[in-house]
């Protein structure tokens, strides 16, 4: 995380400003937390990724697997023993995800040479500047890296840790990803001038939710539009995904 994101981190349960606990710093922060001295919420930062989720125990509730990766990763004993506490807290009847999660990386990888990708750098291309841009759903962060050349600063949001992992490597200093739902976005009350994402909710749902924070929807995504997108799982195997794309200004 870059500690400049700090400024525009808000808590997701009760949208006060959050502080920084930092363990380990480089060019980022690679570990340590944010927490809410209001509420009281902490938020670990673990791989240079911030995990903002209302629960940390109901995020890795169906994701155990991803929980004792984490645990390995974090270095700092009270980091590693908030996720091993977290850990003991989930209901281990439910499905994990993780591996799920790892192999859609791994299909969004294969897939960067689909037109989708031509066609939505098309559409970054006509939009205005903007001096602040989020995306949601945001997967490995190839759109928001596009969105990053054109913008002064660019976040994005996605619920998997593999897929922000992967979207970190695009190391640019006026973009950054977070563990997020974008039903509870860590950005309180903050407008951004340009807000896009990839719906994989309820069509209905997200629109009414971006309107509600006082966005407009650009024309032409205020009804569901679905944009083909042909997606690679390997060399033998595709999948032909449409994508209702929504894009929404302040």
């Amino acid at each position: 995380m870059h500690q400049s994101s700090l400024e525009y981190l808000r808590c997701v349960n009760c949208i006060s400003k959050l502080e920084l606990e930092p363990y380990k710093e480089s060019n980022e922060v690679d570990e340590g937390f944010l927490f809410c001295t209001n509420c009281r919420m902490r938020y670990p930062i673990i791989s240079k990724i911030p995990i903002m989720w209302p629960n940390f125990s109901s995020y890795l509730s169906n994701r155990a697997r991803l929980g004792g990766y984490l645990m390995l990763q974090s270095k700092n004993p009270g980091l590693k023993s908030f996720v091993k506490k977290s850990l003991k807290e989930i209901n281990k009847n439910t499905t994990d995800v993780t591996k799920v999660e790892e192999r859609w990386v791994q299909t969004y990888k294969n897939s960067l040479k689909s037109k989708f990708y031509s066609h939505m750098r098309e559409r970054i291309r006509k939009l205005p500047r903007c001096d602040a841009v989020l995306e949601h759903g945001c997967s490995i962060g190839y759109i928001a890296k596009e969105l990053a050349k054109r913008n002064d600063l660019a976040f994005g949001i996605d619920q998997s840790f593999y897929a922000i992992s992967e979207a970190k490597k695009n190391n640019s200093r006026n973009l950054d990803f977070f563990v997020a739902n974008s039903l509870a976005p860590p950005f309180g009350k903050r407008k951004f001038g340009l807000i896009v994402a990839q719906n994989k909710l309820d069509p209905k749902l997200l629109r009414s939710e971006i309107e509600r924070c006082g966005f407009k929807l650009i024309n032409d995504t205020k009804k569901p539009r679905f944009i083909p997108w042909k997606l690679n799982i390997n060399s033998r195997l595709s999948l032909h995904y449409k994508v209702d794309l929504v894009i929404a200004r302040n």
